[in-house]
């Protein structure tokens, strides 16, 4: 199949791009490693012995990262609709952490014990239609709040992954009714044409009362 214009211009980006050299120098499976410690060098969010949960882990990266800043006691739990070969010290669950069933295989890992950090790298499948797509990347972060909110223990901390656009706004303000700060990032490794950017969102309230 001939190459698309577009396809070959991201496929000699791709070649070039710093992340992707260094990544397979530290032995990272993907540039998207690099993100994570830029933004754990930020906001010093992994610290040893933490319990981390990664949502959306697969090919394993942002795990990686993790697992190696919390050592031997420390333990990730991971998450992914795709396989992803194994971590040290990581325990992988495959599915989709939106369906119960899943969810409750990832509460019965973590044994009672409340995360200190939800990690939620997720994009969710390219149609090409813009509405469609960020629909879908807000849905599943909506997801991952609610999961932390069901989860985190009480200080812990949230990271995920927003797009900005229709519903990213409302998504912000929803955060801060659960957290006591929330910031938005774009780490130097967040190709700069995308509308991506991560927010952090740290210690954590609790879920706020109905109205």
């Amino acid at each position: 199949m001939a190459r698309t214009k577009s396809s070959g211009k991201w496929l000699q980006e791709h070649v070039n791009d710093p992340y992707v050299k260094q990544a397979q120098k530290d032995g990272y499976r993907s540039r998207a490693s690099y993100k994570l410690l830029q933004l754990n060098e930020k906001d010093h969010l992994i610290r040893p012995g933490m319990l981390i949960v990664d949502l959306g882990s697969a090919p394993g990266s942002w795990s990686q990262v993790a697992a190696r800043l919390i050592g031997a006691k420390g333990r990730v739990v991971a998450t992914d609709i795709l396989p992803m070969d194994p971590v040290k010290n990581v325990d992988f669950i495959q599915g989709d952490f939106t369906e119960e069933a899943v969810l409750h295989q990832v509460l019965a890992l973590l044994e009672d014990r409340r995360p200190d950090l939800i990690l939620c790298d997720i994009a969710p499948n390219i149609t090409g239609i813009d509405v469609a797509d960020q629909a879908s990347s807000m849905y599943l972060v909506e997801l991952a709040l609610d999961m932390a909110r069901q989860a985190l223990k009480p200080k812990g901390d949230f990271v995920a992954k927003v797009f900005q656009g229709a519903g990213s706004d409302a998504y912000l303000k929803e955060l801060r009714t659960s957290f006591e700060k929330v910031l938005i990032r774009k780490p130097a490794a967040s190709r700069a044409r995308s509308r991506e950017v991560y927010v952090v969102a740290k210690g954590f309230k609790g879920t706020p009362a109905a109205a």
